[in-house]
């Protein structure tokens, strides 16, 4: 398996992926026309922020991606792993958030947040072992894309360490 920066190519199972787990799994009430940013992932996602997926044998496996909202704040999207692929075992997931923590790291983010519905119980408690605080909606910050079944919402914020000689460490 491995983490790879979105390509066009990856559109059509990236979109089926995330449907599939969305619709089919979860029924939540969501379609694609209410999921514009699936159909333009480069201008919305990778002009500032980016977007990865997971790839096994040229299958997407699961997806990830960071929305900059500006003044060194970003929010976690599309955060969706195949059921074949996760838990601890396969650590697609962990491999997904890594991958994304380090690169808002090395761009000098300072915050991170996340919405979720609250029937992503096993999200709940990934998040929340990776070092998430859940917040209430009124601690979101200005300019967060709100979605209407998302009613749990995470901040992440790095703890940056100045060295001695002025660079910085999450």
């Amino acid at each position: 398996m491995e983490i790879v920066a979105y390509h066009e190519l990856f559109e059509k199972q990236v979109i089926e992926l995330i449907l599939r787990i969305q619709q089919d799994e979860y029924q939540v009430p969501i379609t694609l026309e209410d999921q514009p940013d699936l159909k333009r992932i480069p201008e919305i996602y990778q002009t500032t922020g980016n977007f990865w997926v997971a790839i096994e044998e040229g299958k997407v496996i699961g997806t990830v991606a960071l929305l900059n909202l500006n003044n060194h704040i970003g929010t976690i999207r599309k955060l969706f792993v195949d059921s074949a692929y996760r838990g601890q075992k396969h650590g697609v997931s962990s491999q997904l958030l890594e991958t994304l923590l380090t690169w808002s790291a090395d761009h000098q983010f300072q915050a991170l947040y996340l919405g979720t519905t609250s029937l992503f119980k096993a999200a709940h408690r990934f998040y929340e072992k990776n070092g998430f605080t859940s917040i209430g909606k009124d601690d979101l910050p200005i300019g967060f894309p709100l979605v209407a079944v998302d009613t749990v919402f995470y901040r992440y914020r790095f703890d940056f360490k100045a060295y001695g000689d002025g660079s910085k460490s999450p």
